[in-house]
């Protein structure tokens, strides 16, 4: 199966990049500095992929829908802030994410970064995994007034690109990303490997799943 687009959009955490293990330590560093019991790498992983906000309150409140004391809320998201700064950039490309996307700048499809994790955080890891400058576009969690699953993301990658949604594809791991494509009116291609909160995809609801990122060169090309 072949598909005839002009723009691939990526999602970052759980698609590219392998940001799980630096996550959930910072993430265990703010729940001790809280006095609060620490969770394995397992159960933060589950908590990844609608921003930073949602990751700290699941992390505060054990995953429950309990809304915590708004006070806590701030400093505990300050204190990820903190931690997570100091390692952000040492997580590591997923096997063959370089590869992938220097084919596909080099047969000239337009490439474009979009995650739900904000700038401050974005732009040090794509600069130290050297993805960054292989998109015209990079659009983090905060760089609009609302981030995946809301469409307004992708439509507005579209308009900067000078593509319609329809001749444009999202590249992603989670629920997020397919509610995001479905309301957008883009392609949606998801990986098997990333983080959707411990649930498997469902495969009916995407274009495509691909095992490996390299695997998407041949739907493309």
């Amino acid at each position: 199966m072949g598909f005839h687009v002009k723009a691939v959009m990526f999602d970052l955490d759980g698609t590219l990049v392998n940001t799980a293990p630096e996550i959930a330590y910072a993430a265990n560093q703010m729940l001790s500095a809280l006095n609060l019991p620490n969770k394995s790498p397992a159960q933060i992983a589950r908590y990844i992929g609608e921003g930073v906000q949602m990751l700290v309150k699941r992390c505060v409140t054990n995953g429950t829908q309990v809304e915590p004391d708004e006070a806590l809320l701030n400093d505990a998201q300050a204190l990820f802030f903190e931690h997570y700064a100091q390692n952000v950039s040492t997580s590591q490309p997923y096997h063959g994410a370089l590869e992938t996307l220097n084919e596909l700048k080099r047969t000239g499809f337009k490439l474009a970064c979009v995650t739900n994790k904000p700038e401050k955080f974005t732009l040090p890891l794509l600069n130290a995994t050297g993805l960054a400058d292989f998109f015209e576009l990079i659009v983090s969690g905060d760089t609009l007034p609302k981030k995946k699953p809301n469409p307004m993301q992708l439509h507005h990658i579209c308009k900067k690109l000078g593509v319609l949604e329809t001749e444009s594809m999202l590249v992603g791991d989670s629920d997020t990303d397919v509610v995001a494509a479905h309301a957008a009116g883009c392609y949606i291609v998801t990986v098997p490997y990333g983080y959707n909160q411990g649930k498997a995809i469902d495969e009916s609801m995407v274009d495509a799943t691909i095992e490996h990122l390299p695997d998407l060169i041949h739907l493309l090309t």
